[in-house]
């Protein structure tokens, strides 16, 4: 690391600054023993913050990704944004907006507080300083812990978001079940009665459908998210600077965001098949079958559909949700510092 970013990793932590990405901090031995009892709750909120911001920056092109995984005849990215417009108006693609809104705030809360509480773990455990910039192999550890615990809130918010996207998706006659709603027909109210109906007919288990798929998308997915983050925000970052200035944040998160879709999509492509499967009728028995018959149906191709609106949807959602997270958790260290000085 450069003497630029270990200065800078000092001076944040004298002023009680979060540590700027990559910048590099001299480990101090001091035998203590790491506990989680030092759990900073403003990543937490920043972490809030970030997820609200990022949901109404990429919903509407989410709307498109989704159609263009599990819907037919949409076609390209381009023919899908012009059908679902002349269709539904510009309201169709916010779509299962209102649950995401106030729930991935809560998800992106989780994912961000684990991964940097779980950073600073790291850095007590083998430095001996919580404070420590965390190696690569810190970095990616604390990526697959979030992905892993994101799975358990993440999958029942995505599986109602995909019900409400789909819920209007023209289908066949021939395929459709005689107790199921006619061709065109909302099958659910809204997210608390899509989240009900899931629940009577399928138990609680239902609600973890395509838990598995997006485990599979997840840990990976996280690891492409935060590391380029923080390798790009380190590069982009003019020397001198303390910190990174907002828009080296908000480029390094768009770029992460960007890569990190691009390196999912097709897990991302099962999971959402297998989400919205039963609606209307129930196609796949699990994340193997539906694999294999995409495979077998569609070939390999099938597993690159929404990449191009995945990436273009991760620029903007995600450096809206780095930005957000980013600003707000300077703002309460800056009140925290002038409160406590």
């Amino acid at each position: 690391m450069s003497q630029r970013l270990e200065a800078a990793g000092r001076s944040a932590r004298s002023r009680g600054e979060p540590l700027p990405a990559g910048a590099a901090a001299q480990p101090r031995r001091t035998g203590s023993v790491p506990t989680m009892g030092s759990v900073q709750v403003q990543d937490f909120v920043a972490g809030l913050v970030g997820g609200i911001a990022s949901v109404v920056a990429g919903h509407p092109l989410d709307t498109v990704k989704t159609r263009l995984q599990a819907g037919q005849g949409y076609g390209n990215t381009f023919k899908c944004v012009l059908t679902v417009y002349r269709n539904e108006s510009l309201t169709g693609f916010f779509k299962g907006m209102s649950f995401p809104l106030a729930s991935i705030g809560i998800y992106s809360s989780v994912v961000f507080g684990v991964f940097s509480n779980t950073q600073r773990f790291l850095s007590q455990l083998r430095h001996g300083d919580a404070a420590a910039a965390p190696s690569l192999t810190d970095m990616t550890a604390a990526s697959i812990v979030a992905g892993v615990i994101s799975v358990g809130i993440g999958t029942p918010v995505e599986l109602v978001k995909i019900r409400l996207q789909m819920q209007t998706q023209p289908y066949n006659k021939a395929n459709v079940k005689l107790n199921s709603t006619a061709p065109g027909s909302p099958v659910y109210r809204g997210p608390i009665h899509c989240l009900r109906t899931i629940i009577q007919k399928e138990g609680i288990a239902g609600i973890y459908r395509g838990n598995v798929a997006m485990l599979l998308r997840d840990v990976p997915g996280y690891c492409a998210y935060f590391i380029p983050y923080a390798m790009f925000c380190d590069w982009i970052t003019p020397d001198g600077s303390i910190s990174p200035n907002p828009f080296s944040i908000w480029v390094a998160g768009g770029v992460a965001g960007a890569v990190s879709w691009a390196v999912c999509t097709p897990m991302d492509v099962v999971k959402s098949r297998l989400q919205a499967d039963g609606v209307y009728l129930n196609q796949y028995k699990g994340t193997l079958d539906c694999m294999l018959q995409s495979y077998q149906n569609e070939g390999l191709k099938v597993f690159c559909r929404g990449l191009m609106v995945n990436t273009l949807r991760g620029f903007p959602s995600s450096a809206a949700m780095f930005l957000g997270y980013e600003l707000s958790l300077k703002a309460m260290k800056r009140c925290q510092t002038e409160t406590n000085p």
